[in-house]
């Protein structure tokens, strides 16, 4: 069986029994737009995500009016405000682009791969994160917020740095990370099938199951349950590992079937959600343009899986991608901080942003530079060292039970 460029390129394809053939139109198309092994189109998607985020606490919320000297976004600059206060739909977007990354990078590696490689990505510019932001919340003014400090102290930030605050009973030190303990649980939930060994069918299997779960485990009204689902956020999790199998196999009527059921549930959510915003922003969001928006996460995504972004090609696109993380994790309450700071030296709205974004993206560079490329090499180095041994001594003690069999008299 002829296989696409991704598969060879990735190794280890799955057993030709387990896999659907690729239909041979599709192949076509997208060794036409160039589809290679890196998805570049990803890495301005995933910035894109981010600034969004980052407009919409910059110029929609409303939460620190004490920014712009007690007025709110909309007050002065409606016509951005109104726009941006959509932007909270890039987490949608992180979501689904993570379901499809974290499926493609996954394929083909044991389980202990998987953990090194995602605790060496998350947590090296996480530290780095809270690290900035909890001085900022202890030694800068807080703009006259009393809360934002409070429950900030040695344990919180102790417990933070675990990125299991959540379970801890702990605040988060920048609100921002509430999406990554979704991340770490979707992570948990997927290396069961990781464990097991990546195949078409286990994949396939491991989104019909969860879809399941997001239908009746709510009602069951058991918490912990509950709270691993992730009835909310599962869609775009479980479409972007659908999409990840269009761009690996070839799209077929199982496939588009689990995405376009994502799809309904994400959209028939969409009243919630608006019903969330509509108090963050203090103006009434559309229900509608919610839903285009989500609508729209999920063509661009399909697109990419589709090959139509194929000719996105520019190497130096992976820098873009590269400031992502770090951007995210420190452009709440640090962002919000340095805004106030500019705005009470007189500059006006669109300078002091001008100035806070080229700030914010210097400081991404740098984590990404001094921090995720040093600590995480020394991480990545030395927790392969540990897994090497582990499973050095996990050989041992097998071989040793082997024998031990063999020598053993017959019962």
């Amino acid at each position: 069986m002829s296989l696409s460029p991704a598969v060879l390129a990735e190794g280890q394809p799955p057993p030709a029994e387990e896999a659907p053939k690729p239909e041979t139109a599709h192949r076509t198309r997208r060794a036409r737009r160039g589809g290679g092994t890196r998805l570049y189109a990803l890495d301005i998607l995933r910035l894109f995500a981010a600034l969004a985020v980052v407009s919409f606490h910059w110029t929609a919320d409303i939460a620190v009016p004490q920014i712009w000297g007690g007025r709110i976004p909309d007050d002065f600059m409606p016509g951005v405000a109104r726009v941006t206060s959509y932007g909270w739909l890039g987490v949608e977007l992180f979501f689904i682009i993570s379901g499809f990354v974290i499926c493609m990078s996954s394929w083909g590696r044991p389980v202990g791969d998987f953990f090194v490689s995602r605790i060496v990505r998350l947590y090296p510019a996480y530290w780095a994160g809270i690290a900035l932001t909890a001085t900022v919340l202890l030694l800068v003014s807080d703009l006259g917020r009393p809360g934002a400090r409070t429950g900030i102290d040695w344990r919180t930030i102790a417990g933070n740095l675990t990125m299991f605050q959540g379970p801890l009973d702990l605040k988060h030190v920048d609100g921002v990370y509430w999406t990554l303990w979704m991340e770490l649980q979707f992570y948990l939930l997927f290396a069961i099938v990781v464990a097991k060994g990546l195949t078409y069918r286990r994949v396939v299997a491991f989104c019909g199951l969860w879809m399941i779960a997001i239908m009746f485990v709510p009602a069951a009204k058991i918490p912990m349950l509950t709270q691993l689902v992730m009835a909310e956020q599962a869609p775009y999790f479980i479409a972007g590992v659908a999409m990840y199998l269009m761009h690996r196999f070839g799209p077929n009527m199982l496939l588009w079937g689990i995405v376009g059921f994502t799809w309904i549930v994400a959209v028939t959510n969409a009243k919630h959600l608006k019903s969330i915003y509509d108090e963050a922003t203090g103006h009434t969001l559309s229900t509608t343009g919610v839903s285009l928006g989500i609508t729209l996460c999920y063509a661009v995504i399909i697109a990419v899986a589709l090959g139509y972004f194929g000719w996105v090609r520019w190497s130096g696109l992976t820098v873009f991608g590269a400031l992502t993380y770090p951007l995210y994790l420190i452009h709440q309450e640090a962002g919000w901080t340095m805004l106030h700071w500019l705005h009470n030296r007189g500059l006006n709205p669109g300078a002091a942003l001008g100035v806070a974004l080229a700030s914010a993206l210097l400081v991404a560079y740098l984590i990404h530079r001094l921090v995720e490329r040093t600590l995480g090499g020394v991480l990545k180095r030395g927790l392969a060292k540990s897994l090497k041994t582990l499973r050095l001594e996990t050989s041992r003690a097998l071989e040793a039970t082997g024998s031990a069999d063999k020598g053993a008299p017959p019962r």
